[in-house]
């Protein structure tokens, strides 16, 4: 390259700067656009700004990761993606005004990034072939062509047509740079449109199994909710949580959406004595039961939304487990936990002794009388009461391996979460909502506690520092499920504070010591503050 293709031009400088920088984006989309309809040939996880997005989870700290929980609740996903398609964006204004000036090197760069995300998506812990780099690499291979292409309109004649005549009054080609332009973010958009399509069309499959499938009638069904179960104040959660309302926190950036008729299960490793590869059918012919169950997530602070009610239908894992000749380590076996994985390389590991000391384990298949929905881990995934989900709660669940906590350490455990996490006893205060100004007189405060597994016996309520009074607590629909509570406060004028605490059936009263969530869940008083008016 010639000091002179270096150097910048004074006419029109700033125009062709900026067209430089437009051909970085133009490049950048078509990139993104191309690994779309390449991922379609090889799988939708494998996209760089998935895979990129995966791997950034991966690598991130779980205080961090509990921040954006915090933060951003469900949208986390969301705004980490457009955190990475921002990224790119300004790198690729950068390279596009750097290809200005060293035209090789901006292409070069290009390439560059394609290789780290072909990097990402083969270093996922669900990647199980080089094929997923494709979709990366053949992108950047793209863009690095049009980058050079865009900006070869960019530069005077002679600097990519040697010996050609220049227009007169012309410095540089306008007219073929925007066919140019124009023909690429066409192609772009079509190529994107495309793949997304495809990527879509990919799932019908999952989709239609998920359709025809009929869950069977439980040979265990569940009690009926006892009508006294939910308390009739406006502001409290329901009793059952829908299942659009129902929480979601996980990793994944693409839910998976699996095929019921190709998935199988397998139970193997230390102390199965008879492993077993089970089909989607072979769990529906087998005796299923229904319960109640309330799930809770460890990323939960105090008060917070991370925790749902539902009624699952499943197998008893245990029974499933002790099929397999497997034995809990108080009765000898030599494996104390359970390792779940799922179709996206999650693992989550669980004491084999709480899967299997008679507590309602189980791999559901259905959520509030519907198989599960494909967020909430479609075709199957395990639910334990008295455990926080990343310790229990495995989506997608494609493999089940018994091994000791010394020999693997799990997904979380690996980012310093506890490798034990029962569920701690807990309550929050559901109405009057923080900063209301409710009116003197009778203030009906209510809300909701949970202690899974070992069930709710007393909620109290105390106002500003005032002695604690019992609050009327709702029927118990089962020791695994939350319990909602009433207390009718005379509220007189003025700012008051008002704080709940609970204790299990154990005799535990909920702690006061305040803990963030991280490494295994929250504890402490949840109180609100209000003004009467």
């Amino acid at each position: 390259m010639s000091d002179e293709e270096k150097r910048p031009r004074k006419s029109g400088g700033g125009t062709r700067l900026g067209l430089g920088a437009l051909s970085g984006v133009l490049a950048g989309i078509a990139a993104l656009a191309v690994a779309e309809l390449v991922a379609a040939g090889v799988r939708p996880q494998a996209g760089p700004v998935v895979a990129v997005g995966g791997a950034a989870i991966d690598r991130t700290p779980g205080t961090v990761k509990d921040w954006a929980i915090r933060t951003f609740g469900t949208a986390d996903k969301l705004v980490l993606q457009l955190g990475i398609l921002t990224v790119l964006a300004l790198f690729a204004l950068a390279l596009g005004a750097l290809a200005l000036r060293h035209r090789r090197i901006g292409a070069a760069g290009v390439l560059v990034f394609g290789l780290a995300g072909a990097t990402a998506a083969t270093s996922r812990p669900d990647s199980t072939s080089p094929a997923d780099a494709l979709p990366s690499l053949v992108g950047a291979v793209v863009a690095a062509v049009l980058l050079h292409a865009l900006i070869g309109r960019l530069l005077p004649p002679r600097h990519h047509l040697r010996g050609s005549p220049q227009p007169a009054g012309e410095g540089w080609d306008r007219r073929g740079f925007v066919i140019a332009a124009t023909a690429a973010a066409a192609a772009s958009a079509g190529a994107g449109v495309l793949g997304r399509a495809l990527n879509g069309a990919g799932g019908q499959d999952a989709i239609a199994s998920r359709g025809n499938t009929d869950l069977p009638a439980p040979a265990s069904p569940a009690p009926a909710v006892p009508r006294a179960a939910q308390v009739r104040v406006r502001g409290t959660s329901s009793f059952i949580t829908a299942n659009k309302d129902f929480y979601r926190v996980d990793t994944a950036l693409v839910v998976p959406r699996v095929n019921a008729t190709a998935w199988r299960l397998r139970i193997h490793g230390t102390g199965v004595r008879r492993p077993l590869t089970l089909s989607f059918d072979d769990l529906l012919r087998r005796e299923l039961i229904e319960r109640d169950i309330t799930l809770t997530c460890v990323s939960n602070e105090v008060g917070g939304p991370y925790v749902g009610n539902a009624r699952w239908i499943g197998v008893r894992l245990a029974a499933l487990l002790a099929e397999c000749g497997v034995r809990p380590p108080s009765r000898g076996g030599p494996a104390d936990q359970l390792v779940a994985r799922s179709v996206d390389g999650m693992t989550i590991g669980s004491p084999v002794e709480d899967v299997m000391d008679g507590r309602d384990a189980l791999l559901a298949v259905g959520m509030n009388g519907e198989p599960l929905p494909f967020d909430h881990g479609f075709p199957v995934r395990m639910v334990v009461p008295g455990l926080y989900g990343y310790v229990s709660a495995c989506k997608w669940i494609t493999d089940i391996e018994l091994t000791t906590f010394d020999a693997y350490d799990s997904y979380w455990v690996k980012r310093d979460w506890a490798r034990e996490a029962p569920v701690k006893t807990q309550s929050r205060i559901d109405t009057p909502k923080p900063f209301a100004r409710p009116k003197t007189g009778t203030v009906m405060v209510a809300g909701v506690a949970w202690a899974q597994h070992r069930g709710i016996d007393k909620v109290e309520v105390r106002v500003d520092d005032g002695p604690w009074a019992e609050a009327a607590l709702a029927a118990e629909d089962s020791r695994d499920t939350w319990r909602q509570w009433s207390y009718p406060w005379q509220a007189t004028k003025g700012g008051h504070t008002l704080t709940v605490r609970a204790t299990d059936r154990t005799g535990e009263i909920q702690t006061e010591a305040r803990t963030r969530t991280v490494p295994d869940g929250a504890s402490g008083w949840h109180s609100v503050v209000v003004t009467v008016e």
